[in-house]
Order: C-alpha cells, then sequence, then structure tokens
C-alpha cells in the first residue's frame, strides 16, 4: 500500500552499513537521528527500525539482522541500499516477507539502458504480484516531517509545512532542503520518484490529494511515460490544491542533461 511509504509502523535498512558517510549509514541515520547532519529540525522516528546486515551485530546502538526475513513481525517499509547485482534478490525477499512497500535507493537498473531496463521490470512484476509498491530505483528517498521520517539520505529534516515536494531530481531535493532549513520554509512531504519501476509521479499527486496535511504541491519534472493520466489526475487534485510544475528539458542541454539522469 502507498500509504506504508509515508506512515509505516516499523522500517528495515537493507544494506545498512558500519562505514560512516556511506548511503547504507547515512539512511540509518537519518532514520535514528532525524537526518545525516545536525538541524534543529531533526527528530527521530518513533517506529521500529531494523538495519540488514549479515556482517554486523548492532549499527548505531540497533540489533543487526542478517535478512529481511529473520525480523520479528511484519515490515511496513524496506529502505533497500545494497549493489544493483543483488537488489533483485533483496526485492524477493522483501516480496516472500510481505513487505508494504520498498524504497530502492539503489541504481544502476533503467537508466543505464535497454539490460538494466528488464532487470528493472522483472521486478516491478514481483513487487506487484506480491502487492508490494516500489519507490524508485535510483532516488534520494522519502521525507515525512508529519511523522518525522526521513526514509532518506537528504542532508536534514525541513522545517514541518504544508507543502509537498515530488521530485525526479535527488540533487534538487539536496539543495532545497539545505534552502528550507535556511529559510524556515516548511514541508509536508518530499518524495525523490528515481526511475518509477512502480509509484509514479501521478500516484504520488493521487496520493498527496487526500492528505490532510499537505495544502499545496510542487513537482520537478524531466519527463513522464503517461501524460493522459497526469492531466487526468491534476485535473482532479487541482480542484482543491494547488499545484506547481517545473518542467526540466526544454533546451537541447537539457535534454541531453534529463535523458543522461532518468534514460
Amino acid at each position: 500500500m502507498i500509504k506504508d511509504v509515508f506512515y509505516p509502523r516499523s522500517v528495515a535498512v537493507i544494506g545498512a552499513s558500519r562505514k560512516e558517510k556511506s548511503v547504507g549509514y547515512d539512511v540509518l541515520k537519518s532514520l535514528l537521528k532525524g537526518g545525516v547532519f545536525n538541524s534543529k529540525y531533526n527528530k527521530p522516528f518513533t517506529g521500529a527500525v531494523y538495519p540488514v546486515n549479515p556482517k554486523a551485530k548492532a549499527i548505531l546502538g540497533k540489533q543487526c539482522y542478517s535478512s529481511v526475513r529473520e525480523i520479528p513481525g511484519r515490515v511496513d517499509l524496506a529502505i533497500i541500499c545494497v549493489p544493483a547485482s543483488l537488489v533483485p534478490l533483496i526485492v524477493k525477499e522483501c516480496c516472500d516477507k510481505k513487505v508494504g512497500a520498498s524504497v530502492i535507493i539503489s541504481a544502476g537498473f533503467g537508466e543505464l539502458g535497454k539490460e538494466g531496463k528488464e532487470v528493472q521490470e522483472r521486478m516491478t512484476r514481483m513487487a506487484r504480484k506480491a502487492v508490494m509498491r516500489l519507490v524508485g530505483p535510483n532516488c534520494l528517498g522519502v521525507i515525512n516531517t508529519d511523522n518525522n521520517m526521513s526514509a532518506s539520505f537528504a542532508p536534514a529534516m525541513p522545517p514541518k509545512g504544508n507543502v509537498a515536494l515530488v521530485s525526479q531530481s535527488g540533487a534538487l531535493i539536496d539543495s532545497i532542503v539545505d534552502w528550507s532549513i535556511q529559510n524556515d520554509y516548511g514541508f509536508s512531504k518530499i518524495v525523490s520518484v528515481g526511475n518509477s519501476a512502480d509509484l509514479d509521479v501521478s500516484d504520488y499527486i493521487e496520493y498527496l490529494g487526500g492528505d490532510k496535511h499537505t495544502k499545496s504541491i510542487a513537482l520537478y519534472l524531466e519527463g513522464l511515460t503517461d501524460g493522459q493520466r497526469f492531466m487526468k489526475v491534476c485535473k482532479k487534485v487541482g480542484k482543491k490544491k494547488p499545484i506547481v510544475v517545473l518542467k526540466a528539458g526544454r533546451t537541447q542541454k537539457g535534454i541531453h542533461a534529463v535523458s543522461s539522469h532518468t534514460g
């Protein structure tokens, strides 16, 4: 369920690492501390957090598990930050565990060409068969200021606000989070969509349309696979909440940059 992306009660960080400044370390730290770097807005996520690393007993004071399958009870959200070659196996394990949703931070899929796209499509079919939603792959993650959840390696938690940001660029989110902290500008939710193997921009707009903490929606778009559905959803949600779109790739240099980023 898409609700598990934003309001999980339990989160597994698969690929959690003891190595500082690695993605697996930063994602776990973001959940436990509210961000990678110190900020007055950082608050720890209050749900259960399970690091998964078969070579470690504990990371940042949390007991480690060798596999998502070994975690007791239900896992609502898995954050996957392992090498691309291992991701299909991890997705299969998450499906077997009946995880509600997974955020795939790892890159190396549809953005790299035909072979990567085929692997990405196989993972998506597997997840949909198990009714597990996917964010990404190749993304920064998800932030929900309402429940102090930073399922990402963004620099810190932004202030609470009523604007949601959905972006096809993780680097842009990094910059906006930094700016929001410096200027005390709040956000309700921030989503880095990555390659949108399963959940796409339209899905997030539809969800945010019913989110009581979101009053307006900002989008950074590089491209769409289903423009008709996008327009239909925007028309519906736009009747009650303003939607602002910044479209990249309108010049030749922009087109080249976008194609090399999203594939």
